[in-house]
């Protein structure tokens, strides 16, 4: 069943404020200067691993987060994560519905294709 836009919309600006109103999930936004491990995350946060994929899970969804292959010699590749924006506004229309506009990093064409292998190992 196919969801009218304002629905989703709707859902998305519900995902990113929930993300958002969560400390531990500011607080893996503001420990990522870099893309990190899960397992990284959780150190340099001080949260616990299960709790961090969780949040991970909330902000990846939010589209806050962009999912990334750390490639390993040993062939145990491991999912990295990086801040996906630099800003994020929410705006009242003149139909006086919130909108979210997420302003998003320029990607250099390497990150490009380490965005299309994540995809395709997702959907392996």
């Amino acid at each position: 069943m196919a969801r009218d836009r304002s629905a989703m919309e709707s859902a998305h600006l519900s995902a990113v404020l929930d993300a958002l109103d969560d400390t531990d999930a500011r607080a893996i936004i503001t420990g990522l200067e870099e893309p990190m491990t899960a397992s990284e995350i959780s150190d340099v946060c001080d949260i616990p691993l299960s709790t961090t994929y969780r949040k991970l899970d909330l902000l990846t969804d939010a589209a806050l987060l962009r999912e990334g292959t750390q490639i390993r010699a040993d062939g145990h590749h491991a999912t990295t994560y990086e801040v996906a924006f630099d800003e994020v506004r929410i705006a009242l229309t003149e139909n006086r519905n919130f909108v979210v506009d997420i302003e998003r990093p320029e990607r250099a064409p390497e990150d490009r294709l380490a965005d299309i292998w994540s995809a395709v190992r997702r959907e392996t």
